[in-house]
């Protein structure tokens, strides 16, 4: 009875591991350059391999890597019975299968494989498109070579979803919550999807420290209160915490930035946009997982110009152009479309042209006509010409010189060839010269030099020699002022006259330009200062005891005499008793002379007419001296008071027998017939 349980048992083992399914082997060869506006097959050939099956239900093929919604489109052509392709915009996968479900013959599929096309609507297609070509309806992405599937579950919490994505498999390939470290897995995961839902990230043991809580990456940091050191695709503003969001789940379609990620709650909410709509179950990667060749993939690209080197030359030549590609052959025309290809390769060596010219780069070598070109240009500069203005003459002074060009810029050099770069622009400041010199100019337009450098000569001659001169004048003279050169033009200031000498009768400052004939033209100019001295006018001699000042009507150079022979500086003179004197006054360049008279310590400076004894009688001292003497009293308003003379020498300070009032008097003195009146002042005190 034993032998008969333990044979059965191996029959029923054998038998279960007979009817245990081998997954098939998929292998596809295609990696395509893509011409733009054509429609291309996905693959070049395809096989399908499966040691226990010839059918399969359904074949998948998504654009897994560099998918553009909108502009590719997967389609299958030809005649194939029993294949229905379905096409997902959004995933950017097409599905093989029979309408009603039916089983068909891998040899089917491998045919109408074959004939499935990829097409692109945009004018400008460009990038790289990855095809992976899948027995099962997980999302294969060649550059993890791990396998994706939205699993809908409308409601389910995180907690739950991470559960459920543990138990599941994939043609024994263990199952997590997906766990997104590149852009390629987002847009698989999130853009590519079914719809939104949970992926495997938390921040649920410390708030802001983000880990993968799933599969081979579980307790990876990818995000701590700000970028970390692993991929993220955070939604805007997320993650926010806002009512204890501890779980990643990718954004719902519409909301924010297509496929990103958002933070919520375990339940997330009830209804809308943050209802939790399922999760991502991700395959590969697990210890023990099983090596599968479930899915095969293909790629096309489009050839681009990556980088170009135009190339510039001067007037008109040949010159090489360059070009990189980041695949394909690169083919030379002289327009963006059409044309015969005038050279192929990354180098291309111009014809001769004389204007600024564009050549194309074509990354397809002119083979495909919807290709777009990249423009290289041969910049062909104009030849600056110079243009040198008259630089005239110099006498010795700095002289601005100028030039122009037709196109660049101006340099200014002190050789024909090498030398030392003296100026820049059109204008150039000489140092002072004092022979003639020759200055070289060129253009630089850009690096285009003009061929030979331009010499500009400025002739330097020498100013006449003249010297400034001081001068004296006194009133009434006449000096001549020479401008000590002879056969040379004068021009006299202020006098506009143009002789070599002038005469002047008065001081001032004259000045003389003295010009050179032509070609020379050289002037100087001499300044003739000339002073005019003042010729004296005593104004008056203020007295002061036996001390007499003599005071000038204006100011000079003066010097003062008591006896008009021996003068000095002073006109304080110190007198020896009173009497009558005269003050002499000289100019000291022998300008004029003044001479006046004055007594001293003749004239009481006042009397007091009360008669108390003392002071009553007003009357020159000394006046026996000069019998001849007549002695006028004026008031103030020029009323003559009393008249003095040897015969009546006082006055008692009446007038027509009244007392005359208190106040300022004047007089006039002659005290003989040759000298000259004395004028001054006293005082009446009462």
């Amino acid at each position: 009875m034993r032998k008969i349980v333990g044979w059965g048992l191996l029959l029923l083992v054998y038998g279960f591991l007979q009817a245990q399914n081998v997954a098939p082997v998929l292998q596809a060869t295609g990696n395509q350059e893509y011409c733009p506006g054509s429609a291309l097959p996905i693959v070049t050939s395809m096989t399908i391999t499966d040691p226990d099956d010839t059918v399969t239900d359904a074949i998948y093929i998504q654009i897994s890597q560099g998918y553009v919604q909108g502009q590719d489109v997967l389609s299958l052509t030809g005649t194939h019975p029993g294949i229905v392709p379905s096409w997902n915009s959004v995933e950017g996968k097409l599905t093989l299968k029979n309408p009603a479900g039916t089983p068909v013959a891998y040899t089917d599929f491998i045919a109408a494989i074959e004939d499935v096309v990829f097409t692109n609507s945009a004018a400008n297609v460009s990038g790289t498109r990855v095809f992976s070509i899948t027995v099962g309806q997980a999302n294969y992405l060649p550059s993890t070579q791990h396998y994706y599937q939205y699993v809908p579950n409308l409601g389910i919490t995180w907690s739950s979803a991470l559960t459920a994505a543990g138990a599941s498999t994939y043609y024994g390939l263990q199952g997590y919550l997906a766990t997104i470290l590149s852009a390629d897995e987002a847009q698989l995961c999130g853009e590519q999807s079914a719809g939104a839902g949970w992926i495997g990230g938390s921040d649920s043991a410390q708030e802001g420290l983000w880990k993968w809580m799933t599969g081979p990456e579980a307790g990876t940091v990818f995000w701590d209160n700000g970028p970390a050191t692993g991929f993220f695709f955070w939604n805007n503003g997320e993650p926010n915490n806002m009512g204890d969001e501890d779980y990643a789940h990718i954004t719902a379609p519409g909301v924010g930035v297509p496929g990103s990620w958002n933070d919520l709650s375990n339940t997330g909410d009830v209804s809308g946009n943050y209802q939790p709509k399922g999760y991502i179950v991700e395959y590969g990667g697990m210890p023990g997982d099983p090596v599968l060749q479930i899915s095969t993939t293909t790629s096309m690209y489009v050839p681009s110009i990556s980088d170009t080197t135009g190339a510039t030359v001067c007037g008109s030549g040949s010159a090489l152009l360059k070009a990189e590609t980041n695949d394909g052959s690169i083919g030379w025309f002289a327009s963006p479309t059409g044309g015969v290809r005038l050279g192929s390769g990354p180098q291309f060596t111009t014809p001769v042209v004389s204007a600024t010219t564009q050549f194309y780069a074509d990354p397809f070598n002119g083979n495909c006509p919807g290709a777009t070109r990249t423009p290289v240009t041969l910049t062909v500069l104009q030849v600056p010409q110079v243009t040198v203005l008259d630089p005239g003459r110099s006498c010795g002074d700095p002289v601005q010189l100028e030039a122009s060009s037709n196109v660049g810029f101006i340099r200014w050099y002190d050789a024909p060839t090498g030398g030392a770069l003296v100026g820049n622009g059109p204008y150039f400041m000489t140092p002072a010269l004092t022979q003639t010199t020759t200055y070289y100019l060129e253009a630089d337009n850009d690096g285009c030099i003009s061929p030979t450098r331009v010499p500009v000569t400025l002739p330097v001659y020498q100013k006449p020699v003249v010297a400034d001169d001081s001068f004296t004048i006194c009133p009434g003279d006449t000096l001549v002022l020479d401008a000590g050169v002879a056969n040379v033009s004068y021009q006299w200031s202020p006098t506009n006259e143009t002789t070599r000498t002038i005469n002047v009768t008065e001081g001032g400052v004259y000045a003389v330009t003295v010009t050179t004939p032509q070609p020379e033209g050289c002037s100087a100019v001499a300044t003739f200062t000339v002073t005019e001295f003042v010729p004296p006018v005593i104004s008056e001699v203020v007295l002061d005891g036996l001390t007499a000042t003599v005071v000038m009507a204006q100011p000079g150079d003066f010097e003062y005499s008591l006896d008009g022979t021996t003068f000095s500086d002073s006109p304080i003179l110190q007198l020896p008793e009173s009497g009558l004197y005269t003050a002499y006054v000289r100019e000291k360049n022998q300008c004029g002379n003044d001479k006046k008279e004055f007594v001293i310590g003749m004239i009481p400076p006042y009397f007091t007419p009360n008669g108390d004894g003392r002071n009553d009688y007003w009357t020159i001292r000394g006046g026996l001296k000069y019998p001849a003497f007549q002695l006028s009293v004026f008031d103030r308003y020029g009323k003559l008071m009393a008249t003095l003379s040897g015969a009546n020498r006082n006055w008692d300070g009446t007038y027509n027998g009244r007392p005359a009032p208190a106040g300022d008097y004047w007089f006039v003195l002659k005290l003989d017939p040759t000298t000259a009146d004395i004028h001054g002042h006293f005082s009446l005190l009462r």
